[in-house]
């Protein structure tokens, strides 16, 4: 676990918030900054950019998970959110509002580092996963354009669908491309001449 994480600590409670500074320092993370309300929370984020932020809050509501979300930005950086009490629809608010960890039972010294490397292990999980998907689309979106280009070849040039991409990939070679930009640059030119 990297010693050199910057963490945003949410505490209203100063006794409280002294244990989880305590309980962060001895776990070996030292770069803490402790906030007392979530109002300060977009400031601080702007001033600091932190690797992960830890909200505890008695009762939150599903409103405030949704802006805490917002504000945390919790799909560039792990969230751990710990509350006192916790009922099914809020467990599934947390989720959905892309919380890293929600913890229930409130936030003990001794569970800070296991809480803090899982929320860490599921953002990247997620965070590949999400990476995997917009890979996945972009390759569905760049054959899409690309069968449209055979297309236009094989209706202009009379020509078989394997010729068509066998003309759009030495065109590309030719001119140092990639066949996704000879073939869109195809797409837009026809466009442009309907």
């Amino acid at each position: 676990m990297d010693a050199d994480l910057k963490i945003i600590v949410v505490e209203p409670d100063l006794a409280k918030a002294q244990d989880i500074i305590d309980g962060l320092r001895e776990s070996g993370w030292s770069t803490v900054t402790l906030i007392s309300t979530i109002a300060k929370l977009a400031a601080t984020l702007k001033q600091q950019d932190p690797d992960i932020i830890l909200i505890d809050l008695a009762n939150p509501d599903r409103d405030t998970l949704e802006h805490l979300s917002l504000i945390s930005d919790a799909k560039s950086r792990p969230v751990a959110m710990f509350v006192d009490h916790s009922d099914e629809a809020m467990t599934r608010a947390a989720i959905s509002a892309g919380l890293s960890a929600y913890v229930v039972n409130g936030l003990q010294k001794d569970r800070i580092r296991p809480v803090l490397e899982t929320a860490i292990a599921r953002f990247q999980v997620r965070q590949k996963m999400q990476s995997e998907l917009d890979a996945a689309k972009r390759a569905l979106s760049d054959r899409k354009v690309i069968d449209r280009a055979k297309g236009l070849l094989m209706r202009a040039r009379g020509i078989s669908e394997d010729e068509a991409y066998t003309l759009l990939r030495k065109t590309a070679m030719d001119q140092g491309r990639k066949v996704i930009d000879v073939a869109a640059a195809l797409v837009t030119a026809a466009d442009l001449l309907q």
